[in-house]
Order: structure tokens, then sequence, then C-alpha cells
């Protein structure tokens, strides 16, 4: 089936046809490469979805493409099926990838909506849509690249924010509470990690809200390390 494409159009007819053995080589290939990239750069991040998981969901959809197109071109198929299949189980497979804490919530999101993006780009790549691929591929990718700094700054002025908490004694807990509302912090929620409920050991997750005026030009480094003074406390940082 051939159709229109800038990058197709600039490489030749022949990168259009679902059927030409160089076509297919090209398509696979561009899939392996932007997936292998995506995957490493989550994998480095010790994320669950690394580098074999998007390779392998990447060559699915590409396939799943070239198998419909296929279809349409030579064996005159009216309504394909191997996209929207491969479409359905990527969305499930990443919306059951999510992991949830106790209190639901969402983590993972970013790895989860990478993997089904890189499969969409590769279903793109496998209908011979290059450009729409690419220039999707390239935004994604200064998006992974350049906001995370920034939206780590953003968190770190932003007035509330959570704690993971170990106490030396479950109950030194009242201590705790009493000595962050006179440190200028409101205790939104606090939560027993279940984890270590048959352990005796006080851990915890804390969400609060900078209530003092003065504290709001601190960074959350610096009010954990004063909060990490405190007699009650054995350990305590920044969920992030």
């Amino acid at each position: 089936m051939m159709h229109s494409d800038y990058i197709g159009n600039l490489l030749g007819p022949w990168s259009l046809q679902s059927s030409h053995l160089g076509a297919i080589a090209l398509r696979v290939g561009l899939v392996f490469v932007m997936s292998a990239w995506t995957g490493a750069e989550r994998a480095s991040k010790r994320h669950p979805a690394g580098l074999r998981t998007f390779i392998l969901a990447g060559t699915a959809s590409v396939f799943a493409a070239l198998c419909d197109e296929f279809m349409v071109s030579v064996m005159k198929v009216n309504v394909t099926f191997m996209s929207p299949a491969a479409i359905l189980c990527l969305a499930t497979i990443s919306g059951k990838s999510l992991l949830f804490s106790s209190r639901n919530q969402l983590k993972e999101l970013t790895t989860s909506i990478c993997l089904f993006t890189n499969a969409m780009f590769a279903l793109c790549i496998g209908f011979g849509m290059y450009t729409c691929a690419l220039i999707g591929y390239f935004a994604m990718v200064v998006s992974m690249a350049v906001f995370p700094a920034w939206e780590s700054r953003l968190k770190g002025r932003s007035p509330q924010f959570e704690l993971h908490l170990e106490l030396k004694s479950r109950n030194l807990l009242q201590e705790f509470i009493t000595a962050i509302r006179e440190f200028g912090l409101h205790l939104d929620e606090i939560e027993i990690n279940p984890a270590y409920g048959t352990t005796g050991l006080g851990v915890y997750t804390v969400k609060v809200t900078i209530s003092n005026e003065k504290l709001l030009k601190s960074t959350h480094g610096e009010i954990i390390d004063a909060l990490s003074a405190l007699d009650c406390i054995a350990f305590v940082e920044e969920i992030i």
C-alpha cells in the first residue's frame, strides 16, 4: 500500500511498500533503535520496564502494522485486527503495570506511558508514517531529557511533599506530630507502612504542608535535614 510521507518520499518509493524487503528491514531497524534508547533510559533509572520490555513491545507493534498493511495491500482484506489488538494489549499491560501504594497513589506512571507511546510510534513506522513517528519520538526524547530537572526544581519548592519516616518506636508518634507542628508543618496525612506491620517498627508515609511562611524559603532537603535532628526520628527522606 502506497501513501505519501515526506521522509518516505526522500528515501524512495521502495520505503513505502510494505512488501519490500528493504522497507521491512528499515521499519524494524528504526523501531529497534528507538525502543532500545527509550528502554535504556528507563533501565538506567532502575524502572521495572527496561531495555527488553521496550524492544519486545516495539517489535510486536511494528509487525502488527506490517501484517495489517500486507493484508490490505496484498490479500485485499477490508478489515484488519492486528493493530487494534496490539493497541488493546499494550494499553492493558501498561495499565496493569502501574504500581500502587496502600493509598492507591500512582507510581511508575511515566514508564507505563512511555511503553505505550513508544508502541504507538512503532505502529506508525510499521505503516510507513516515518515523519509522524520521528517527530513524535523526538518530542518524547526532549521531554524525557530536559523536563525531569525542571520538574525536580518545581517539586523542590512545592509547599506540599511526602516523607518516608522511620521512628525509633511507634510510641514516639505523638511526639513526632507535636514536633512538626511546632516546626511549622501541617500534617495532612499519615499512614503506617503495611510492609513493616508485623515487625513492630514505626515506619510511616507522611504527607505534610509547609504552614510557616519562613519555611517556604527553604528547600525540602533543608527541612528534612532539620527534621532528622529530632530525637524521635531514626530515618527520614522525601518520597519523590
